[in-house]
This record gives C-alpha cells, sequence and structure tokens, in this order.
C-alpha cells in the first residue's frame, strides 16, 4: 500500500476483515446519519490516511447498485468513529478524499 503520513493512499485496495470490522462498528453512526436501513452493508474497497491514527474512505455496497463512500477515523487508542459519508455513489465511482 502506497502511503505517506497526511497523503491518502493511491492504490484502492479490495476491503479486508479489518475494514470490514470497522464498518460493521460504525453501522449505527451511519445509519443514524443517513435516517435509514439498508438491505446489504458490505465494504467493496478502501483507501487510507495516516493522521494522528489512521482515516479510512470505504466504498460500501447498501443494496441493488447503490454504493456509499463512509471516512471512518481510528485514532491511535483504537477508538472508532464516523467522520463522513458521501451518498448515491456506485461501485463506479472512484474513491477521494472528502
Amino acid at each position: 500500500m502506497s502511503k505517506m503520513t497526511g497523503g491518502i493512499s493511491d492504490n484502492v485496495e479490495p476491503a479486508t476483515s479489518e475494514v470490514e470490522d470497522l464498518i460493521q462498528q460504525v453501522k449505527d453512526q451511519i445509519t443514524g446519519k443517513m435516517n435509514g436501513t439498508f438491505e446489504v452493508f458490505e465494504a467493496i474497497s478502501f483507501k487510507s490516511q495516516v493522521v494522528a491514527g489512521r482515516n479510512y474512505f470505504v466504498k460500501i455496497h447498501v443494496g441493488n447498485d447503490k454504493c456509499i463512500h463512509a471516512r471512518i477515523y481510528k485514532n491511535l487508542q483504537r477508538e472508532v468513529s464516523v467522520h463522513s459519508i458521501e451518498e448515491d455513489k456506485t461501485r463506479e465511482d472512484p474513491i477521494t478524499y472528502f
């Protein structure tokens, strides 16, 4: 994975079990922010950014052909929170910094 401190990784990587665990930890936060529920909630791919902890920019399949992008922050104490969400994405939409 190509990373530098403060920069988002260049490579989009397939979701790992660690990333899948992260999205499950924050699923309630995401559904609360979006005022909805999902028929599917599955990590597809991600990029990451090293900060004082790590930001994960994750493409999440939420049913049909729909995806969302979630920016998830994991601090140095390993606490996880949702920073922001981009809605109305597809599997083809690139993951970018947001």
